[in-house]
């Protein structure tokens, strides 16, 4: 009779093994997080999203508040306190010529933004 082969009672795992993947990149830090979350919290609604894509889709990439109330269906206080919003977050600038403002978007501004969700690995 042949003996049976020893079973090994605990199996030695190198350490890389039994934990997750590596990070690929640097996680972001907390001030690049507050920034972050103000960026989204003035992207975080539907009229504010719809102005960014108006307003990068326009003739010459920018559009007066006038030209946004119409397709918005919504008075021109209303459109302005939103536009308001995504001026103080970076993500347009604001000409004032004569009466009217004009809005573009910030070239760098959603770049953040792109970065953070790109699954691109960073090295």
């Amino acid at each position: 009779m042949t003996a049976a082969p020893a079973i090994p009672a605990r199996v030695e795992l190198p350490l890389a093994a039994a934990c997750c993947a590596p990070l690929l990149r640097e996680p972001i830090t907390p001030g690049q997080a507050a920034d972050l979350a103000r960026l989204l919290k003035a992207l975080a609604d539907p009229t504010r999203l719809r102005l960014v894509s108006m307003v990068a889709a326009h003739e010459g990439g920018e559009a007066c508040v006038c030209d946004l109330t119409e397709p918005l269906g919504l008075t021109q206080p209303t459109v302005s306190h939103h536009l308001k919003i995504l001026v103080d977050a970076g993500i347009f600038t604001r000409d004032k010529r004569g009466v009217w403002a004009y809005y573009a978007l910030v070239p760098a501004a959603l770049d953040a933004l792109s970065s953070v969700l790109s699954t691109e690995q960073h090295r």
